[in-house]
């Protein structure tokens, strides 16, 4: 792959974010080109070669609740053969399984590609047991068992992928309907990691569109409706933060995200739709010096955040309503309002955004959501004696 250099950086403490880089070319070449090794060239390449050695460490976690079975399959041809997919499923189990049907697309598409995979029902007694060995218990409701919601399935995606060694961590949305643009968002992420000077770094896609049908024609909208609102607030706060107005940020609500492992053990992270943006606000908190650092190391190793732009536009599943992009907008928003380090002025713009699109009501104020604290404390040596991998997909090995 050949991306253009970043043109301009935000720093805010030990946290580097990136402008959002340009694709210029889908594939770069399989050897390191000479040409490319000044300092001063406005392109990086991205051998494939090197791309391949980071997807060999890589883990894809796929969380799904009730999707196609076609777009599942879809996603699942995206993904380079070297990553390892990790599939969280909530999906029901009564009076259909699709879980079950989930189960035998997975077995028969992997048998067929020679490829191992990994996939759990979030609500199963087995997945449960493995974060109560390791001492993790906030992720469990009243039952016992994993609470339900994506963010909870990313959590446990991650640790999945801890388990099985991998060192890169990303996520991609199942209701996607171009398998190629899935691919392109896994060589994104390999990109980005492949730039990367620190162990701490995340990788983040802007979708380059979003296309919708406007008077029976395709209009490729660069934003959608919520992203607008996130990138306008967040890059609002940081510039309150930083004294210096800035425009840098453009993906608060990115799905398709990846995270060096060391990184992600290190992330707090907040439930429902809130989840992309809070890393965002837990970056902030941690490595930004407003308060006190929680991991010392990182502050002197910094984080580097990477935005790079996709080429392919990004489509899928348009059924789920006003109501889901109004629960999207409190979620997003409503993480920056309880921020320790939101200002009040910004408070004040958040209220009177979710008064004006009728979220809230006029002394309403966002519902504070559910924290999840890092996974670093957790006895993974535990957790993983509790891991029945062959039970959960075709996996062949002992950790």
């Amino acid at each position: 792959m050949r991306i253009g250099q970043p043109t301009n950086s935000e720093r805010y403490g030990s946290n580097l974010f990136y402008s959002v880089q340009k694709v210029y070319e889908l594939d770069g070449g399989l050897e390191v080109d000479k040409e490319f090794s000044s300092p001063f060239h406005v392109i990086r390449q991205m051998p494939m070669s090197a791309l391949s050695e980071i997807e060999k460490n890589m883990a894809i976690i796929i969380p799904i609740k009730d999707e196609r079975l076609r777009l599942l399959e879809g996603v699942l041809c995206g993904i380079p053969n070297a990553c390892f997919p990790i599939i969280l499923s909530n999906s029901q189990r009564s009076p259909s399984d699709r879980f079950v049907m989930e189960c035998s697309l997975l077995d028969n598409f992997c048998h067929a590609a020679k490829k191992k995979y990994v996939i759990f029902h979030q609500r199963s007694p087995e997945l449960a047991q493995m974060f109560r060995a390791g001492g993790y218990e906030h992720l469990l409701d009243d039952e016992g068992l994993v609470r339900n919601g994506k963010a909870e399935g990313m959590i446990s995606g991650i640790l999945i992928a801890k388990l099985l060694g991998k060192k890169y961590v990303g996520f991609i949305d199942s209701d996607n309907y171009f398998p190629g643009a899935v691919l392109e968002y896994v060589r994104l992420f390999s990109s980005g990691f492949a730039q990367a000077k620190t162990d701490y770094s995340m990788v983040r896609v802007q979708w380059n569109s979003k296309p919708k049908v406007v008077d029976n024609d395709l209009f490729f909208a660069r934003f959608g409706r919520v992203s607008r609102i996130t990138n306008q607030f967040l890059n609002q706060w940081l510039g309150l933060l930083s004294g210096f107005e800035t425009d840098i940020l453009l993906t608060g609500n990115a799905g398709e995200h990846a995270m060096s492992m060391d990184l992600a053990m290190l992330m707090d992270y907040s439930a429902g739709f809130s989840v992309e943006t809070h890393h965002f606000v837990n970056l902030l908190e941690n490595f930004g010096g407003a308060l006190p650092a929680p991991f010392p190391e990182v502050m002197s190793h910094g984080v580097e955040v990477f935005q790079i732009q996709s080429r392919n536009p990004h489509l899928h599943d348009f059924s789920k309503g006003d109501d889901h992009l109004a629960e999207m907008i409190e979620g997003s928003l409503s993480v920056i309002y309880h921020s320790e380090i939101c200002p009040q002025s910004l408070k004040n713009h958040i209220l009177e955004e979710l008064r004006q699109h009728k979220i809230l009501k006029k002394k309403e104020i966002p519902a504070k959501p559910r924290l999840y604290p890092s996974l670093k404390g957790m006895d993974f040596r535990a957790a993983g004696k509790k891991a029945d991998w062959n039970k959960h997909g075709n996996f062949e090995g002992t950790l």
